[in-house]
């Protein structure tokens, strides 16, 4: 797995700060008690009201037991460095009516955050994914996330473990500096609109020697997010490591500076993916690079759609208006359980440029015969092995259509 030696000052600082930390708020002081029954919400809440209020670094410990816990927003800013740490189960109301936000563990405005334990934060989400409707409507049903970070400036989120979320399992948004590092992220892989971590409007996002096996996206990718780096990440079941999707709503901001490196995805419906919708508002996704890539039997391994319309949403079959650019796919090797290994469907209104496409080994074993690319409305750079061959038949494909989900 990839491992990245050099951390942002700031985030070496929390390392620095965990070891000094004067004061632990355990939330048994608090009034929390133990069983399945406890409910520790207001135990919390006070907790992290004294910690956020301390001068010297602090602590909030959830010690090790079944806890129940209601929705809970835990907002700075905080007078010093904090650290949530979980070492017990967390456990969401199994029923949704009982949840009135999108969001069941918030964390919002603080700087120098900590979350850290050997702890889950469980969803109990199996209730909730037979009411989620978005097959069906667009206006569908919103369903809380298990962790939000809103606002959040040189976090770490580390260890700790993310069962069955209703909706999202981590959503980060307007983010800066929050590294992810060993968090395992486990739902089934029919568990709807499970995404493992999502980012929107957020820079400086680092996903570290993390697992995720869910029902959607392992990671997504929103508007706005800047200067990500996926390293050591092994993602299946589930839909891919994915870019997007974006062009659904008007005046999403750019995409740009992604590197995905070293990472294992194993059965997904999609491998390496970059989704925009056709009939978009205007947009840029730019600078993203995926290297050093294992795949095992996955679905579409690498693909540019922009062509996205899951469930037949869509009223126009305009072209997309995100512009994608300088985009590589470098030493990407493995098996698909699709016959199209290299899918670059680009918009034919702003076709793709600067993307290149080097050692590619994907194998593929069915029926139709060995794999396949499939080109539109992009003249990609080509270099290395080439298995499948890379737009071979560009010419005789120029209305690609990849499936999209």
């Amino acid at each position: 797995m990839g491992k990245i030696s050099i951390l942002p000052a700031a985030i070496a600082l929390l390392f620095f700060a965990s070891t000094a930390r004067s004061l632990v708020c355990d939330i048994t002081k608090y009034g929390a008690g133990g069983g399945t029954s406890s409910d520790i919400t207001q135990a919390l809440v006070s907790a992290w009201k004294e910690a956020c209020a301390a001068t010297e670094a602090s602590k909030v410990l959830v010690p090790a037991g079944t806890h129940v816990l209601r929705e809970v927003v835990l907002e700075g800013p905080c007078k010093s460095s904090i650290e949530v740490q979980v070492d017990g189960t967390l456990q969401a109301p199994a029923d949704p009516a009982q949840m009135k936000t999108d969001g069941w563990v918030v964390f919002r405005g603080v700087d120098l955050l900590t979350l850290s334990g050997s702890g889950t934060f469980d969803g109990q989400g199996k209730t909730a994914w037979t009411k989620n409707d978005c097959n069906l409507k667009t206006d569908c049903v919103t369903l809380p996330i298990n962790i939000r970070f809103d606002s959040v400036t040189n976090g770490m989120v580390k260890d700790i473990t993310s069962l069955d979320s209703k909706q999202f399992h981590v959503n980060v948004l307007n983010c800066k500096n929050l590294t992810f590092q060993h968090v395992t992220i486990t739902a089934p892989g029919d568990s709807p609109n499970t995404d493992g971590i999502h980012i929107g409007r957020s820079t400086g996002i680092n996903i570290i020697d993390t697992g995720i096996k869910t029902g959607d996206d392992c990671i997504s990718i929103g508007d706005g997010s800047e200067q990500m780096t996926i390293t050591g990440v092994t993602c299946g079941p589930g839909h891919g490591i994915s870019v997007g999707s974006l062009g659904k709503y008007p005046n999403e901001q750019p995409v740009t500076g992604l590197h995905v490196k070293n990472c294992t995805i194993t059965g997904t419906m999609n491998g390496l993916r970059i989704k925009t919708w056709p009939a978009s508002p205007a947009g840029t996704a730019s600078d993203m690079h995926f290297e050093d890539i294992t795949l095992d039997n996955v679905g579409n391994p690498v693909i540019i759609d922009q062509q996205y319309c899951p469930w037949n949403q869509c009223k126009s079959k305009a072209p997309s208006q995100i512009k994608i650019s300088n985009v590589s796919f470098s030493r990407i090797r493995g098996t698909s359980s699709t016959q199209a290994a290299v899918t670059l469907a680009c918009s034919s209104q702003l076709p793709c440029t600067e993307v290149e496409i080097s050692d590619i080994d994907i194998a593929y074993h069915g029926p139709e015969g060995p794999a396949t690319s499939v080109c539109s409305n992009v003249k990609p750079t080509i270099s290395g092995k080439q298995n499948p061959a890379i737009c071979a038949s560009a010419a005789a494909s120029p209305t690609a259509s990849p499936v999209s989900q």
